[in-house]
């Protein structure tokens, strides 16, 4: 800033203006006495120019000095608002932010220190919001009372977007009077909302916020809170020579109460986690085995944090990795929402109304676009095959399969059904995107997610050479030219415009913009690629479900989107994914999973058309659909499952008491020794929880005592779980094909059954009615087990074939080739 006294010179003065047609708001400065100069100045080359003065006062500090347009922008990029870039990519005066925030930003220059923010956000916490905080303030203070706990407690929070997951966050720090919180995270976009929470709500009066390097330690009151916003890029980046940079040394002499992870179902952060933990070479730590996750962030961090707590929307594989137990995690799932928003009494003042419904429609695709793109273990359409692309002899990028991707966009507005859809759709066909009336009203602005950036680049050519498709703006957000973050929003905002009710657009994309971002217009999302990973396939999904509404000036809200769509060509995939979102985040649902499954079609309902007729799934058509192309290896890892055996010790005890469960099992190998087991086990834990119950802590020999007992149930539950992985192979060998196995087990081959798992049926039914086999978990292996095999039987002709066809019938992966399987069933599965 130049230190110019206010005597010596003219101030200049510092405006801000908005106009019609540009995002945002300009700062600027000039000497002229009337600021509308100026701006007319600078809108001289813009047609018909109307704009609106925010703010105007002259550039002189309180001790009287003078400060330029670009201290103020300091300021504002200090404050982490973003700053706009022209065509050329060079740095413009405009800033996506508001007046009051100008201000803000003029005030801190004017006075040498930051100002706060007015405060204008007080609303509470909802039902689900306070759950959060009362269950994870009840684990941590439990956990922290424990002496013996010496290593920092985790903490998940599975909670849907729209959440509000910030705002939650810090109601949390402050219910535990947490002084220091860092916030880590993948995404850095995500900084606004972190800082907006903090800085706007009247809960947080005097809490201060940094993000990464821009701060000054000496200025920050130490008795206040501080909330610490920095990356996985921040915190791994390294000065020359050393390893750590030198802006980041104070966050390392910090002891954190409270370390946020935001975003945590990247999973991108393992290797940055592994690359920190290998650099710092002066601390002593031990990678943690693949897929311990959040072992790794806690085991290579090396900061001094006293409690983690996860964040995610889709946290798929920490849930099924067993990371953490149920007492450690909050659920809000989309069908808690949808729930919540049906049940809700008052609907003038219902918080969820606004929260669109989801619909998911699928499509099998017409048999001549499928034959080119057939792959995998059972021949699925794969999309990325069908949507892959070359450079053409111009350097232009085009589909390998141009005439038939161009075929596919017909039939999406409804152009030549007749000759398109030939075998593959019957003669009535399904409401179709853009040409069913009530679909094409809606989706004036949608999403389409595509395998990598060629096929971005070549959709956009054949889009805009579409008759139909060029009246939508064709924003491709993929690739080095699309911009970073957040800059790839900015084109799709601009075509948006102010008034999304007269433009069309079509975003492009396969992976910017699918996490972390905001576009309310947007109601549908269109999957065009292979998806395997749930996370990323809903993270997308969930982009068409952002609320878009307007408060009116007598206060009410006018919902403009109540609904929105998931558009998906690979229906198998979809529904399967559906499936595992459902069974994936239920934890704590003891419901069957066909109810799970149930309920959760009733917030979502699916449309699934497969080439004859569509139709509305319900919970067994999923579970059917879902489990139809599964493989052996994913049924042979459901047979292995620990869920299925429960080695509790009020099981344990029961199985004790039963003397003729006790004698059957005293003829086995395996359990030659297991009532001595059992009594020294039940006994122990007896005395282990009592001691527990009385708030005493274990002594040496209890602890020990406690290891020996978890290292004897993990053993007994591999023994016990031998029994049912052998119950494939009977149902392999049997002959019979009932709908239900018990009558097979009970009176067709009982024999037969106790030759391959070492069990007589009614030691098999014993273990189930004293709870050591998971009836309920037992059953859906059962059931998925056998609808496969019916699917298996369907695809060589079904129960009237014989011979070598019949022999076919075991497994495809583990009796025939790959070229022999596909020549069976190609064309049957997609």
């Amino acid at each position: 800033m130049a230190e110019v006294l206010y005597y010596q010179t003219k101030p200049r003065q510092i405006y801000a203006y908005t106009a019609n047609g540009q995002r945002g708001i300009k700062v600027g400065d000039t000497t002229k006495d009337d600021v509308n100069i100026r701006i007319r100045q600078g809108l001289v080359n813009t047609p018909n120019p109307q704009y609106h003065v925010e703010f105007v006062d002259f550039a002189v500090t309180k001790d009287g000095f003078l400060f330029r347009d670009y201290d103020v922008h300091h300021a504002l990029e200090d404050m982490g608002i973003k700053r706009f870039k022209d065509e050329d990519g060079a740095w413009t005066e405009w800033f996506d932010t508001d007046a009051a925030t100008v201000r803000q930003a003029f005030l801190s220059v004017k006075h040498g220190h930051a100002i706060e923010k007015a405060r204008t956000k007080d609303y509470l916490l909802r039902d689900e919001q306070k759950k959060f905080i009362r269950e994870t303030e009840q684990y941590f203070r439990l956990y922290d009372a424990d002496p013996k706990n010496k290593k920092a407690p985790h903490y998940l929070w599975n909670a849907k977007m729209r959440f509000g997951k910030t705002f939650t966050a810090y109601e949390l720090a402050k219910k535990m009077h947490w002084k220091r919180i860092l916030v880590l995270t993948y995404k850095p976009a995500t900084a606004k909302q972190w800082r907006d929470d903090l800085e706007e709500h009247i809960d947080f009066e005097g809490w201060q916020f940094i993000k990464g390097g821009d701060y000054d330690w000496n200025k920050l009151n130490q008795e206040q809170p501080i909330v610490w916003f920095a990356s996985y890029q921040d915190i791994l980046g390294r000065d020359k020579g050393k390893t750590v940079k030198d802006k980041f040394i104070k966050m390392y002499e910090q002891t954190w109460d409270a370390m946020f992870v935001d975003e945590y179902h990247f999973g991108a952060w393992r290797d940055a986690a592994k690359e920190l933990g290998q650099a710092k070479d002066d601390i002593d730590t031990e990678m943690p085995e693949e897929g311990d996750e959040e072992g790794e962030i806690e085991a290579t961090m090396p900061l001094n944090v006293k409690h983690y707590i996860y964040l995610s929307g889709t946290p798929f594989r920490a849930i099924a990795d067993g990371e953490f137990d149920e007492n450690q995690i909050s659920n809000w799932t989309y069908a808690d929402e949808q729930r919540k928003k049906e049940e809700y009494v008052n609907e003038k003042v219902n918080p969820y109304a606004e929260l669109p419904q989801i619909v998911m429609m699928t499509y099998r695709m017409p048999e001549k676009l499928r034959e080119i793109a057939m792959q995998g273990e059972f021949n699925e359409f794969d999309l990325n095959t069908f949507f892959s692309a070359k450079k053409d002899e111009n350097g232009e990028y085009i589909f390998k399969f141009e005439n038939e991707v161009q075929a596919f966009l017909s039939i999406l507005h409804g152009m030549n059904l007749e000759q398109n859809l030939e075998d593959g759709f019957s003669q009535k066909h399904p409401p179709i995107p853009y040409e069913d009336a009530r679909l094409l009203s809606v989706l004036n602005h949608t999403f389409w997610f595509l395998p990598n950036v060629p096929s971005c680049k070549a959709m956009k050519r054949l889009l805009e050479r579409d008759n139909f498709f060029r009246q939508y703006k064709i924003i491709c957000a993929a690739g080095n030219d699309a911009g970073m973050g957040e800059d790839a929003l900015i084109p799709v905002m601009e075509a948006i415009s102010d008034d999304p009710f007269s433009t069309k657009t079509i975003t492009l994309s396969c992976q910017k913009l699918t996490t972390g971002v905001t576009v309310k217009p947007w109601t549908g999302v269109f999957f065009l690629r292979n998806i395997t990973a749930p996370e990323t396939y809903f993270q997308a999904g969930f982009r068409a479900q952002s609320p878009w509404a307007y408060t009116n000036e007598t206060g009410e809200k006018e919902i403009f989107k109540d609904t929105c769509y998931i558009f998906d060509f690979a229906p198998t995939r979809a529904i399967r994914l559906i499936s595992n979102y459902v069974s994936g985040l239920g934890v704590g649902d003891k419901r069957r999973p066909e109810e799970q499954i149930q309920e959760f079609l009733h917030f979502l309902p699916i449309l699934s058309y497969d080439g004859y007729a569509m139709q509305s799934l319900d919970a067994k058509s999923v579970l059917d659909i879902s489990t139809f192309g599964i493989g052996s290896t994913m049924l042979a890892r459901r047979w292995q499952s620990a869920k299925l055996v429960d080695v509790s010790n009020v099981v344990l005890e029961k199985v004790l008491n039963n003397e003729e469960l006790m004698a059957a099992l005293d003829k086995i190998e395996d359990f030659r020794n297991l009532r001595q087991d059992l009594t020294k086990v039940i006994t122990s834990e007896k005395s282990i929880n009592q001691t527990k119950k009385e708030g005493k802590e274990l002594t040496p020999g209890q602890k020990g005592e406690k290891h020996e007992n978890d290292g004897f149930k993990k053993k007994l539950r591999e023994k016990l779980l031998k029994f049912l992985t052998r119950v494939p192979v009977f149902m392999y060998l049997t002959e019979f094909r009932e709908e239900t196995l018990k009558d097979v087990i009970t009176q067709l081959e009982p024999e037969l059954f106790t030759r391959v798992t070492g069990l007589t049926v009614h030691d098999f039914e014993l273990m189930c009615e004293i709870g050591v086999f998971n009836k309920g978990r037992v059953n859906e292996a059962v059931y998925q087990f056998r609808r496969f095999e019916d699917s298996s039987l369907n695809y060589v002709g079904g129960h009237d074939e014989v011979g070598d066809m019949m022999a076919l019938i075991g497994g495809f992966d583990a009796v025939v080739t790959r070229e022999e399987a596909d020549e069976i069933i190609e064309g049957v599965v997609g």
